[in-house]
């Protein structure tokens, strides 16, 4: 993807055009049903022509209401462009150094950007924010973005190694799949099916020449031979099935 942004904003808009195709109407939900993470976002609009990312902008703006959330993560905003940025309802800000006069300027666009919170230099902040704050601005229940809030980022709730059996049955005592995922079902697969199938016709392959040298060595028929060859296996699945071609072949050729 890195070396054809084309290919992957072609990607982006088939993906996201599939699932608002497919997926049903949600309305406005609290929480997104799915969400997607698309990094190095700028790998999706470098080179893109005008009318692929008009149309990006299109389904981003319509698939909110199919229940998905869409994410762009990238070094800065600016990006991202303008028609797209302003459509996403969730900012959040990391850190940005400023160290030449076109970073200066970068800075100052992206504290642009937010809305003005009076407690708040933004500017200032986006250099001064240290590993785990950020700036975050969202909507208001109106839909109207909020003053943007210098805030600590909440470390993942997670640990390296093994969970205890008791963590683990906690886990699934409060989960709201509990019941449904308790018991294996381990189903016949295809695979199974056609492994079967085949193990069958290379047994059956092994009783047909035997039977044929059999029948040219007596003079008899090559049916009469697979019938004493099933006969003395009838029991096996090898047997069944040879009895039941030879039955076949009989009554079609009677037809």
């Amino acid at each position: 993807m890195n070396t054809s942004p084309r290919l992957y904003a072609a990607f982006l808009l088939w993906l996201l055009a599939e699932l608002f195709e497919n997926l049903p109407e949600t309305g406005d939900l609290d929480r997104p049903k799915l969400v997607l993470f698309f990094d190095e976002a700028h790998l999706l609009f470098e080179q893109a022509p005008k009318a692929l990312v008009d149309k990006i902008e299109q389904i981003v703006r319509l698939i909110r209401s199919k229940g998905v959330g869409v994410y762009f993560v990238s070094q800065s905003p600016l990006d991202v462009p303008e028609d797209i940025l302003g459509q996403l309802g969730l900012k959040i800000q990391h850190a940005l150094r400023a160290f030449t006069p076109k970073d200066q300027a970068t800075v100052k666009s992206v504290a642009g950007t937010f809305r003005n919170n009076p407690k708040i230099d933004t500017e200032t902040a986006i250099q001064e924010l240290k590993t785990g704050e950020a700036l975050v601005s969202l909507l208001n229940p109106d839909g109207s973005p909020t003053p943007v809030e210098r805030i600590l980022i909440r470390p993942p709730e997670s640990q390296l190694g093994p969970i205890m059996p008791e963590q683990r049955a906690d886990f699934l005592q409060r989960s709201p799949l509990k019941g449904r995922y308790d018991q294996a079902i381990d189903r016949e697969s295809a695979y199974e099916k056609l492994k079967q199938k085949a193990e069958l016709n290379a047994d059956l392959e092994s009783y047909a020449k035997p039977a044929a040298k059999t029948a040219e060595r007596q003079g008899q028929s090559v049916t009469d031979a697979l019938i004493k060859s099933a006969a003395r296996s009838i029991g096996t699945a090898v047997g069944r099935q040879i009895v039941r071609g030879v039955l076949g072949s009989l009554l079609g050729s009677r037809r």
